[in-house]
């Protein structure tokens, strides 16, 4: 396994990919057996990942990216959505918990209750931000995970959200965050890496 840095470093938002280099889902899986440990807010692990391998729904997709052609030649392409009502998922979630005797029924009680009137109480723009905070940390272990394995990745925001929701039935409590091809790059068509602003330029020290 490559040492963390190396992965940081080796990272790069692929602007095109090589064609014929199909995905398996083994492989997807492998990744995603990683990013499902990535943090989440009270644990209710807001993201879900629709992902696309069948190349007619691509190239629909990538119409509705203006044509981009990395959409056609990735080898999958991955809608990354959270979910604005994951609070009423924490019974089933913290079940678990109950039952290995993490918790007992009182504590269970009180933990789904906590956790739901936190959300209830905060409004439809804060169950927004969350489905959307949540969902790009998981989206940035996806790419690290995926890295990893050997494959490039680039997130996207340039494409008509609407429509993708509509090809891939994207429900309503489900916020659609970014899209990530993955496959592997074609490394000729690389750009130099952007400038990085210095340490001193974005961090902030109170002491």
């Amino acid at each position: 396994m490559a040492e963390f840095l190396d992965i940081v470093k080796e990272r790069r938002s692929a602007s095109n990919f090589l064609e014929g280099n199909p995905i398996t889902k083994e492989e997807l899986n492998n990744i995603f057996e990683a990013v499902k440990l990535a943090p989440s807010a009270f644990n209710l692990q807001h993201t879900r990942y629709i992902t696309v391998l069948d190349a007619n729904m691509k190239e629909k997709i990538r119409a509705a990216a203006q044509g981009q052609y990395k959409v056609a030649s990735a080898s999958a392409v991955i809608l990354v959505v959270g979910n604005k009502h994951a609070y009423k998922q924490a019974g089933d979630i913290y079940e678990g918990l109950q039952m290995l005797g993490i918790v007992n029924k009182q504590e269970y009680d009180h933990l789904v209750l906590d956790t739901t009137a936190f959300y209830e109480t905060r409004g439809t723009e804060f169950l927004k931000e969350e489905a959307i905070r949540n969902a790009s940390l998981s989206a940035m272990l996806f790419m690290l995970a995926a890295k990893n394995q050997g494959w490039d990745t680039c997130p996207m925001i340039g494409f008509n959200q609407q429509e993708v929701r509509q090809l891939l039935q994207v429900p309503a409590e489900e916020e659609v965050v970014l899209m990530i091809t993955i496959g592997k790059e074609k490394v000729e068509s690389r750009q130099p890496r952007g400038y990085r602003k210095p340490v001193r330029e974005f961090v902030t020290y109170v002491e």
